[in-house]
């Protein structure tokens, strides 16, 4: 759902709160849906929850609306500090340890401008280091910056050259932010913990980390564990960036956060915008993480779609990469372009392009019975040998 839709409902609901109980329709929608159409496509492209965000997150939202006339307030006792607060302890960490933002895409922006206003004070060069295939805004923001960006290509396992990057930050006679995304959008693969430690714990204090965990609560694999446990052990130059846009299910309300030191958030604070986040954004962040009982739901139906989706790539032996996220990456026949047309004509929206993996698509995990119907479409596209 949409932000404009979300307000849009909220305020005709609110009318019918005054008059007397809990309208139906903020209920948690069925997870059985039509067949989709031209006007109603099965989107699958943006690493949406299709389930939808937590009935305690909708019911916060219309509880909120009262005051939404105010501007959100920042001092003790209120939405916003109860969040920050309540995401501190979640991490064993203190508050001053977390900076929200506009999705976790705000978090990239400010302190992607902290970083290049440290190095014009301190009069040294700056580069961004990225594998070459991963979520781009960090590139995004940093080129109006002209910040030179250092792309290093993935190993022959599709996996990051931890190696070769590290190696390109040593070889620098400046600032170098080191971008990773964990696990990484678009290939659902994770970098094992142990690799990525031994060079966080050993990396000068000009090689800072950007980590990227917008999708660690999916994760299953043992060899992942989140990077904030650095921030526990005191590391400056690291920063974990989280949303709420996925498993929370939050994604058009723009909300995530970054974890870090206390130094390290003052600093990113300076650049980050004033207001960015909203009222209802912050109310519907609260009542999700206290609603336990969603998240698994999230987190189970996750796991069911995936599996669905790779009994399916293998009987039809597609190659893909093995997915820790709510997405899967995999091979198909001939050009995307092509490959796209031919999905939206079926009526489902599928991933963009990702270069230089061209005859590559990311697919985003719906719910369940979504996946039935994309399944049988990939089915169907076998017989028609489009792949």
């Amino acid at each position: 759902m949409q932000r404009r839709d979300i307000l849009k409902t909220s305020g005709l609901l609110f009318g019918s709160l005054l008059l007397g109980g809990l309208p139906s329709a903020l209920e948690a929608k069925p997870d059985k849906i039509i067949k989709p159409t031209q006007q109603n496509p099965l989107i699958l492209d943006s690493n949406e929850n299709s389930l939808g965000m937590s009935p305690k997150a909708k019911e916060a939202i219309l509880e909120e609306i009262p005051n939404a006339f105010r501007y959100l307030r920042y001092d003790e006792h209120t939405i916003w500090m109860d969040l920050i607060e309540t995401l501190g302890t979640n991490f064993n960490l203190k508050k001053e340890n977390i900076i929200l933002g506009n999705g976790s895409s705000g978090t990239i922006h400010s302190t992607i401008q902290a970083l290049a206003a440290k190095a014009t004070q301190a009069k040294i060069p700056i580069q961004l280091i990225v594998p070459e295939l991963t979520f781009e805004l960090a590139q995004y923001y940093a080129k109006p910056l002209n910040i030179p960006i250092v792309k290093v290509a993935l190993d022959d396992e599709m996996n990051f050259d931890l190696k070769k990057m590290h190696q390109s930050a040593d070889n620098f006679k400046g600032l170098s932010i080191v971008y990773i995304c964990n696990p990484n959008n678009p290939t659902g693969t994770i970098t094992p913990s142990t690799k990525l430690d031994k060079w966080i714990e050993k990396a000068p204090s000009n090689t800072f980390f950007m980590i990227d965990e917008a999708y660690g609560e999916f994760v299953q694999d043992p060899e992942f564990k989140s990077a904030t446990n650095w921030i526990k052990k005191g590391k400056k130059n690291l920063i974990v960036i989280k949303t709420f846009s996925k498993i929370y299910a939050l994604a058009g309300l723009r909300i995530g956060y970054g974890i870090a030191m206390k130094d390290t958030i003052d600093h990113i604070n300076q650049f980050a915008e004033v207001d960015n986040i909203n009222s209802l954004a912050a109310a519907a962040a609260l009542a999700s993480l206290k609603d336990k009982v969603f998240f698994q739901k999230s987190f189970k139906s996750n796991q069911i779609a995936r599996k669905m989706l790779e009994n399916t790539l293998n009987e039809l032996k597609i190659k893909y990469l093995p997915s820790q996220a709510n997405f899967l990456f995999y091979q198909i026949k001939g050009d995307l372009k092509t490959y796209q047309k031919r999905m939206k004509d079926s009526h489902i929206l599928v991933g963009r392009e990702f270069p230089p993996y061209l005859n590559w698509n990311r697919i985003s995990l719906g719910t369940p019975d979504e996946m039935e119907i994309f399944t049988a479409t990939l089915k169907s596209f076998r017989k028609k040998g489009w792949i």
